[in-house]
C-alpha cells in the first residue's frame, strides 16, 4: 500500500493526469482553465497593447504609457501560460510551472496599472496646482508610498502562490502558504483603500477649481481615473475574498468568478485609461 496521503483537490475526470515530474497530483486552479477565456484575453490585450503604444507616440507621456504597455505585456504573458493549462491537446492543466508563471504575471500586471493611476493623480495635481493635493502631500511622496506598498504586497502574494504550488505538488497542506497569500492581499486591499480616500479628497478639492476654470473636460477625465481605480479595487477585493475561502473554496473553484472579477475589471481599466488617456489632457511631453 502507498504511504502517500490521499489527494485533496480538484481532479478533472475527463483529463487523465500525465503524472510527469512537473505535474501536480491535482489541478491547482480548482478547475480546468478554458481555452476560450485565455484566447479572448490574449486577443483583447494584444489590441490594448497596440492602443497604448499608439498613445505613447501620439502624446509622449512616457511614464504613464510605459506602465500601461508593461501591464498589457505582463497580461499577455500570463494568459499565454494560462493557455498552456487548458485541456489537451493544447495544454496540461496539471503542470505546476504553468500555474505559477501565469499567476505571477497576472498578479503583477495590475501593480503597473496601479502605478499608472498613481502617476495620473500626481499629474492632475501638477496641472491644477499643489494646493489641491490631498492632505498637502508632495506628489513624489504619493507615488513612493503606494508603489512601495504594492511591491511589498505583490512579493508576498507571489511567494504565497509559489508555495501553494510546491505544497500541492508534494502532497502537503497548503494552508500556511495560503495564509501568506492572504496577508499580501489584505495589505494590498488596505493600501489601495487609502489611495482611494486620497483620490476622493483630491476630487473634492479639485471640483470647485475645475468648475471655476471651465475645465469640465478635466472632470470627465478624472471620472475615468476614478472608474479605473474602482475596477482595480474590485479585482483586489475579489482576490482577497477568494483566498479567504481557502483552497477549494467556491470562488476559487469556478472560473466564471475569475473571468468576471479578475479578467474583466483589469481589462476594462486598461481600456478606459487607453481611451481617456491623460496625454489628451496635458498634451505632449518629452
Amino acid at each position: 500500500m502507498s504511504n502517500e496521503p490521499p489527494i485533496e483537490g480538484y481532479v478533472d475526470p475527463s483529463i487523465p493526469n500525465p503524472n510527469r515530474e512537473e505535474d501536480a497530483p491535482i489541478i491547482i486552479y480548482g478547475y480546468t482553465p478554458t481555452l476560450a477565456l485565455s484566447v479572448l484575453a490574449l486577443a483583447v490585450y494584444a489590441l490594448l497593447l497596440i492602443l497604448h503604444v499608439y498613445r505613447y507616440y501620439a502624446h509622449r507621456l512616457l511614464a504613464f504609457s510605459v506602465l500601461l504597455v508593461i501591464t498589457t505585456i505582463f497580461e499577455i504573458v500570463g494568459y499565454a501560460f494560462r493557455l498552456q493549462s487548458s485541456p489537451p491537446p493544447v495544454g496540461d492543466p496539471y503542470k505546476t510551472i504553468n500555474f505559477i508563471i501565469q499567476y505571477f504575471f497576472i498578479v503583477v500586471a495590475p501593480v503597473f496599472l496601479s502605478a499608472a493611476i498613481y502617476t495620473t493623480l500626481t499629474s492632475l495635481i501638477a496641472l491644477l496646482g499643489s494646493s489641491l493635493s490631498p492632505l498637502g502631500l508632495p506628489r513624489k511622496t504619493i507615488i513612493a508610498v503606494f508603489v512601495t506598498a504594492d511591491v511589498i504586497a505583490t512579493i508576498v502574494q507571489v511567494a504565497g502562490a509559489a508555495l501553494i504550488g510546491v505544497a500541492e505538488s508534494n502532497r502537503k497542506s497548503p494552508t500556511t502558504a495560503n495564509n501568506i497569500l492572504l496577508a499580501g492581499l489584505a495589505f494590498q486591499v488596505f493600501s489601495f483603500l487609502l489611495f482611494l480616500i486620497l483620490l476622493g479628497i483630491f476630487i473634492g478639492n479639485a471640483r470647485k477649481a475645475a468648475v471655476s476654470r471651465g475645465e469640465g473636460g478635466m472632470m470627465r477625465f478624472t471620472a475615468a481615473v476614478v472608474g479605473a481605480s474602482l475596477l482595480v479595487y474590485l479585482r483586489t477585493v475579489f482576490r482577497l475574498a477568494e483566498t479567504a475561502e481557502g483552497i477549494g473554496g467556491y470562488a476559487s473553484s469556478h472560473e466564471a468568478f475569475f473571468g468576471a472579477l479578475e479578467f474583466a475589471p483589469v481589462v476594462l481599466a486598461v481600456a478606459v485609461l487607453g481611451w481617456w488617456h491623460p496625454g489628451r489632457l496635458v498634451g505632449r511631453r518629452g
